[in-house]
């Protein structure tokens, strides 16, 4: 309508004159105050290429994939989601078993399950990522974010690749929460745990840069820092800097006031099927607490190649191991567990085990492979996979995690 009128030949009628000044006007004041335009989401790893599925003998492979989970299922009582891509294809996904046991409601691919420990891949994604917005640096100490924390020389570096020294809040804290999971009348979260630490400093496991011992404080203080620096929630910002970025719709920051808007949110269970009660310090966030897909953690992996968030230089040191008082291959990077496997393959992962959740999350850069499993059914099969490296690579000196 608008281009029309401006393009009509003099004369034209006053009325359709007036007409199109208001809806130019309108469009003008719509263009001045819309909001800023959503980054498009991170496009899938591409399907369908029957070259290299053919290659990598992805039918072959899913057969035999479906029948190792198929028997996971049956001898071990394996219940949740896996998703298996090599190459940049997807040669597997499929759901085992039931969101709620009790009620009988089935899991799908679209479940979303509590990724426990491998949150921390995506809690360290965002410090790097204000680090790479220059809103902090690695070497910072904690005491320049919290300037009462009561142990000098940690800095963000040590807390990402678990070299702080800190005690473990899981051990620490009960004594100080009640049944209800508080803290003096609270709900006991990560501000709560900060102010047990300034009015009851645990003793300290080693001394900063000593040795590495994984952490779960670690973490929790990290999420604090993100917090202090962004002005923001740590879901909020993990939300607007990380998930929707990337397309990660089915992501979120666990939150008792929300949880039941996310319909495809699952239970976590016991190995005995019963469902795991609410406990201490599930409202603790960054070392755990994040709940996602196979899909969307499928979109996390792929933007770790496409440098969609964090550049080649950054991921460098988020992968180069921290922890080399003991010798081996098995090392800890920042928010990453590396590990050289039998051919020398760098393998980058994670697992997590919290509130009857497994999780599993591996990669392997030589050959994009991805290994997925969400199981919300306690079970220690979840991260037994020789028998899925050995059909993928076709042998049998796969090594087990």
């Amino acid at each position: 309508m608008i281009f029309k009128i401006l393009t009509m030949p003099y004369p034209i009628d006053k009325k359709y004159t007036a007409l199109g000044l208001i809806l130019l006007l309108l469009c003008l004041g719509y263009a001045c105050n819309a909001p800023e335009v959503a980054p498009k989401p991170l496009v899938l790893i591409q399907k369908n290429d029957n070259k290299v599925l053919k290659e990598i003998h992805a039918d072959e492979k899913a057969f035999q994939l479906d029948t190792l989970f198929k028997n996971k299922v049956k001898k071990n009582g394996f219940n949740g989601c896996v998703l298996i891509a090599q190459r940049e294809q997807v040669i597997y996904k499929k759901a085992f078993g039931f969101s709620d046991i009790k009620a009988k409601k089935l899991l799908t691919t679209n479940s979303a399950f509590q990724l426990a420990s491998t949150s921390k891949t995506l809690t360290a994604a965002a410090i790097l990522l204000l680090y790479k917005q220059g809103k902090l640096k690695l070497s910072d100490n904690l005491q320049h974010f919290f300037p009462h924390f009561p142990f000098p020389n940690i800095t963000l570096s040590l807390l990402l690749s678990h070299r702080s020294g800190l005690n473990n809040y899981l051990y620490f804290a009960p004594p100080y929460c009640d049944a209800n999971n508080c803290y003096k009348g609270k709900i006991f979260n990560n501000k709560a745990l900060l102010q047990l630490i300034y009015t009851n400093p645990p003793p300290v496991y080693a001394p900063p840069n000593k040795k590495f011992n994984y952490c779960n404080t670690n973490y929790a203080l990290l999420a604090l820092v993100i917090e202090q620096v962004s002005g923001m929630s740590f879901a909020d910002y993990m939300e607007q800097a990380i998930f929707k970025p990337l397309g990660m719709y089915n992501t979120w920051v666990y939150d008792t006031q929300k949880n039941a808007l996310h319909s495809n949110k699952t239970i976590g269970h016991k190995g005995s099927g019963r469902v795991e009660d609410d406990g201490f310090a599930d409202d603790v966030l960054g070392d755990k607490g994040i709940y996602s897909t196979v899909d969307d953690l499928l979109k996390w992996d792929q933007a770790l190649y496409s440098e969609t968030l964090l550049d080649s230089t950054i991921l460098q040191q988020a992968f180069m191991g921290y922890s080399n008082e003991h010798q081996g291959k098995r090392n800890y990077g920042y928010g990453w567990r590396l590990i050289e496997d039998a051919k020398g393959d760098k393998i980058i992962y994670h697992n997590g085990w919290w509130h009857g959740y497994n999780t599993l999350f591996y990669r392997r850069p030589s050959d994009r492979t991805t290994i997925i499993i969400l199981s919300n059914k306690y079970n220690p099969s979840t991260y037994q996979i020789k028998g899925v490296l050995s059909i993928l690579d076709k042998n049998s000196g796969a090594i087990e995690l």
